[in-house]
């Protein structure tokens, strides 16, 4: 069942149409949620970073988008799908509606969708048999800036670049942006480990404004053992690191295995994320 505006119904009898701005345009944006026994993780953040994408491409945002009001309907749309008490991946898409070309007309009014799908691990946990091979994607480019991180339906550089890992044996690659800087992998932000010192690329290099980058970020803000740095990453310094790592919000903390001819270790990624499931406890 997809809950379309409030209404559910079945995927067959989904709304969309050709003339979704969504589809025409890439006019839309997306939030993708892990959603354990009726709770959804970091919801906060998830629907501030949704509010403020949306202020970003100009949407009129509806009054009644409030964190209750989407919240309610993300729950309903598990109970429909008798999700409700089990471990869930939720995708919440809201678009501007249909109307105009690339000037949206004044019949085009936001609207929202939510789909819902079976996740078997309901805390985050790391797999040391798990092998994760990354290249460099150097086909196309990310613009820096704030556009770059937005969690919109325009992907497309995710998308040809999960079929050039396919077609080449890796299990992801890492994405360079126009100053041929690091700035994240196809599926999440990228996080590397050198001594004590941890670096991620900051927004201004175009990565996502990833929800799972904030929380590791606040985690490693209170150990006191290591330095954060938010830094641009060049690619000379990815054979000299010692852990390399993903994160999103369904996998949590993914360590990458092997570049190229370097191989890493995944004993920091181990540690953090046992204090990642530790925050989860207490929410």
């Amino acid at each position: 069942m997809v809950n379309y505006n409030g209404t559910l119904l079945s995927d067959s009898d989904s709304n969309l149409t050709i003339q979704n701005r969504g589809y025409k345009y890439g006019d839309a944006l997306f939030e993708t949620l892990k959603v354990v026994n009726g709770t959804i993780f970091f919801w906060e953040d998830h629907y501030f970073r949704l509010m403020a994408s949306m202020r970003i491409l100009r949407m009129d945002i509806p009054m009644n988008f409030t964190m209750e009001f989407l919240e309610s309907e993300i729950l309903k749309t598990l109970d429909a799908n008798q999700l409700l008490q089990a471990s869930a991946r939720v995708r919440l898409n809201v678009d501007r509606g249909e109307g105009g070309k690339y000037l949206p007309s004044e019949e085009a009014k936001v609207q929202f969708n939510i789909s819902a799908e079976a996740q078997h691990n309901p805390f985050y946990t790391i797999d040391t048999n798990a092998k994760c091979t990354v290249d460099l994607y150097k086909d196309y480019f990310m613009a820096p800036g704030l556009l770059s991180g937005l969690k919109s339906n325009s992907k497309t550089i995710q998308v040809i670049g999960s079929i050039y890992a396919q077609e080449n044996d890796f299990d992801n690659c890492l994405v360079l942006n126009t100053n041929k800087s690091v700035i994240e992998a196809l599926n999440g932000n990228l996080f590397l480990v050198k001594g004590d010192t941890i670096k991620t690329p900051p927004l201004e290099d175009g990565c996502l404004k990833g929800v799972m980058r904030k929380q590791i970020l606040e985690l490693l803000s209170k150990d006191v053992n290591v330095t954060v740095e938010e830094a641009s990453i060049s690619p000379f310094e990815l054979q000299k690191a010692d852990e390399l790592f993903i994160t999103n919000v369904i996998k949590g903390i993914v360590p990458i295995t092997k570049y190229r001819k370097k191989e890493y270790g995944s004993e920091f990624a181990q540690r953090l994320v046992t204090k990642l499931n530790a925050k989860l406890r207490l929410i």
